[in-house]
């Protein structure tokens, strides 16, 4: 039903707005708690092991320290916006965060650090970081799943776009907005998502920033909705909406952000990622890994033939001579024959399989040399992420491995103790001693049941 003038009675950001407000962290069931504290404690580690890289470091120079709230692993405090800005970048940096397959969109990088700024700064508890941070996660899975692949067709970063609302509404209800408040959140939200994926050149910083950037963005929105300023009701599926801007349509399946919202939980399906690179690649790792395994040498490979999808190709095969010799460690992650050579003569693809030396091994950037691609054009993708890799021998035999899934995901999902694993890993790496890390992961389980206080992830 429409007003007079056209617009909707009930417009979707108001549906939002009242499908957040019934979400109480006292109802929030086992398995999805569950899911919050794993996301939890996988950007904790992401945000330690980025701390001292050089883009967190140049992140840091060019904004003010000083204020209440915590940047993940530093000992300064910062402002609200300025802690979400680098804890999202931080958490998103070594693209090693969590995966909605579905969209596909990184949630908990950008949704976990608007959320906690929020609570810092506003004095909000345990509950309420639970509650925005679950329908923060929620919403933007489902955002994701409005007009699959568009985004990305359009050459914006979904995350970036898409997160920027999801951070909006999970600060919002973290922060205890009225139903006005929030909406107005929203609108203002719409106006200040961005981001391109041009990085993909050269892999130049800037998808890093974006998961910061939507975060303290998405947090900003909801502290000029507190206070009354007014965002436009239409902001998902109006004219001039972010839809529009972003997917360049207007038609969509809106009902999917409102269907069974509180019920049926998408963000329960999230992948948590085994490899620190590019989503769509870790199948193609994981084949690579087993080949590796049955004796062969990388050089008794004379071809590598992989089938993909064709969302794919323009950000990780395309132009295929760049892509087998990428510019810097930060393009090979969005390089799937860097990853698949890497990993067969490696054996891994962890934070060490992507650093200046690697993209410069004669070895590595060899093998990478022979691999190619051909579309199928019944790849499941966005639905599922696959593998497939088909290597010829110098003396004419084939090895070949599929995969039909990303482990991590539904259908393998990643174990709570393996994810404490990732974070222990994680946290090592960016210096935390191990009774600090274990500290950490004992508090986990009551986090979101008192009063908060971060300051001891500081330093």
């Amino acid at each position: 039903m429409a007003t007079k003038s056209g617009l909707p009675v009930t417009a979707v950001a108001e549906t939002l707005a009242d499908q957040a407000s019934a979400v109480a962290a006292g109802s929030i069931p086992r398995g999805v708690r569950e899911r919050a504290e794993a996301l939890l404690i996988d950007v904790v580690g992401l945000c330690v092991a980025a701390r001292e890289t050089d883009y967190i470091k140049s992140v840091t120079r060019a904004i003010d320290p000083g204020g209440d709230c915590t940047a993940i692993g530093h000992a300064s405090g910062y402002g609200a916006d300025q802690a979400a800005l680098i804890n999202g970048t931080a958490a998103h940096g070594e693209d090693f965060d969590d995966t909605f397959e579905g969209g596909p969109v990184h949630s908990a990088a950008v949704v976990a650090p608007a959320v906690l700024a929020a609570c810092e700064r506003y004095g909000r508890d345990g509950r309420a970081a639970l509650a925005g941070m679950v329908v923060g996660v929620e919403t933007l899975c489902r955002l994701s799943m409005v007009v699959p692949k568009a985004i990305h067709k359009s050459g914006f970063h979904p995350t970036s776009v898409l997160g920027t609302i999801g951070a909006a509404l999970g600060a919002s209800v973290a922060m205890g907005l009225n139903r006005r408040n929030t909406v107005d959140a929203l609108g203002i939200a719409g106006s200040l998502a961005s981001g391109i994926i041009e990085y993909l050149a050269e892999g130049a910083w800037t998808k890093r920033l974006h998961a910061g950037w939507a975060a303290q963005s998405g947090l900003q929105a909801a502290r000029f909705g507190q206070q009354g300023f007014l965002g436009p009701r239409t902001v998902l599926e109006g004219t001039h909406g972010l839809f529009n801007g972003f997917a360049r349509t207007v038609e969509g399946n809106y009902g999917v952000l409102s269907e069974d919202f509180g019920r049926k939980w998408y963000m329960e399906a999230i992948t948590f990622k085994p490899y620190a690179t590019g989503t769509m690649n870790q199948p193609y790792i994981d084949c690579a890994i087993r080949l590796s395994k049955k004796g062969v040498k990388a050089e008794d490979v004379v071809d590598v033939l992989c089938e993909t999808a064709e969302g794919y190709v323009h950000r990780l095969w395309d132009p295929l001579e760049a892509k087998h010799k990428p510019a810097n460690e930060y393009a090979a992650k969005f390089s799937t024959p860097f990853n698949i050579a890497v990993a067969f003569i490696t054996g891994g693809a962890g934070l060490s399989a992507f650093t200046e030396q690697t993209v410069r091994d004669a070895r590595i950037l060899a093998l990478a040399s022979k691999v190619r691609y051909v579309v199928d054009p019944n790849n499941p993708y966005p639905k599922a992420y696959t593998g497939h890799i088909r290597m010829t021998l110098k003396d004419g035999s084939v090895i070949e491995e599929r995969q039909p899934h990303i482990r991590g995901g539904a259908h393998e999902p990643l174990s709570r103790d393996e994810i404490e694993d990732k974070f222990r890993r994680n946290a090592q790496f960016g210096g935390w001693s191990t009774p600090r890390l274990d500290a950490f992961l004992k508090s986990v389980p009551k986090f979101f049941d008192g009063p908060l206080d971060l300051k001891s992830w500081r330093g």
